[in-house]
């Protein structure tokens, strides 16, 4: 009898995502993930996590609605959002602060008559299929802090970043806790080095059988294959956009530099050699713009 081939996928693929972390049959997966990207060891680590409800209800008709792609409370309160990022949206920072607002005060929020001090910890921890920051380091953390103080204000507000494009390659031996999984969501190890991440971190073995499982679901890979095609179309139409904006400044900065020759008398032969246009362009744009020479 002959094995079905398990078809190529990328983990990244936000349903995958959701199907291997957002389950309760492998919330213990999810907990060593959180646990590992936040650098949460021993006494600090985090025991437990229960999922909930990711959707938030706006207060008014007017208000955006949205949904967390995994929301869960942790064993001290505190909430977290697990989200993966396949589109560019062009506006990660605010998106990022949306949806943590949202899970900080609208999912078992302030109630009335509760202190302030009731307030839990929430922590948004963003997996990116893009670069998005300035920092080459893949993993990034942003709390409020004052810099010349050296004082963080309040433990109440975490955002973090995993860019997956910034994956180095390296042997598994070598990888910190947190690059493991950065290699898992990166998917570029053959066989033997997933094989290898497994033994590290069996969570990621256990990720990965999970992933396999998803994608041998025949109605299931066709789900992925559509999401993959409405990425890819996405990521097309916003490349062939930026080019065109591109090309678009390039001219209106060649039309600048013309006029402002022609303004000076410039010889259209000389217009012509310094700014790499034709003669014959030259010499219609000066026409059009009632240069005349």
């Amino acid at each position: 009898m002959t094995m079905k081939k398990i078809p190529p996928y990328n983990p990244t693929n936000d349903l995958i995502f959701k199907f291997v972390f957002g389950r309760e049959e492998r919330k213990h997966v999810t907990l060593t993930f959180i646990n590992d990207m936040l650098g949460r060891t021993g006494k600090d680590a985090f025991v437990d996590l229960s999922f909930r409800n990711a959707e938030f209800v706006p207060t008014t008709e007017d208000e955006k609605q949205g949904r967390l792609d995994i929301f869960g409370v942790l064993d001290d309160q505190t909430r977290v959002d697990l989200e993966m990022q396949v589109f560019n949206h062009m506006n990660m920072e605010k998106r990022s602060l949306f949806y943590w607002s949202q899970m900080y005060l609208h999912f078992e929020g302030l109630k009335s008559g509760d202190d302030y001090l009731a307030m839990k910890p929430a922590i948004a921890l963003n997996i990116l299929r893009y670069a998005f920051l300035p920092q080459d380091e893949p993993f990034s953390r942003y709390v409020v802090y004052d810099p010349a103080a050296h004082h963080r204000l309040s433990d109440d507000f975490e955002m973090d970043f995993l860019e997956i494009p910034k994956y180095k390659n390296k042997p598994v031996k070598e990888m910190t806790r947190m690059e493991r999984w950065l290699a898992y969501f990166a998917n570029k190890l053959d066989a033997l080095g997933k094989e290898e991440l497994a033994m590290a971190t069996p969570e990621i073995g256990e990720a990965i059988e999970a992933s396999d499982k998803f994608v041998m679901d025949e109605m299931e890979y066709r789900k992925y294959l559509q999401r993959e095609s409405a990425i890819w179309d996405y990521n097309t139409d916003m490349r062939g956009s930026w080019q065109q904006g591109h090309d678009e400044g390039v001219e209106k900065k060649a039309c600048e530099m013309v006029d402002e020759m022609l303004a000076e008398k410039f010889p259209l032969s000389q217009i012509a050699k310094i700014s790499k246009w034709p003669l014959e362009k030259v010499e219609a744009y000066a026409k059009e713009r009632h240069h005349e020479q």
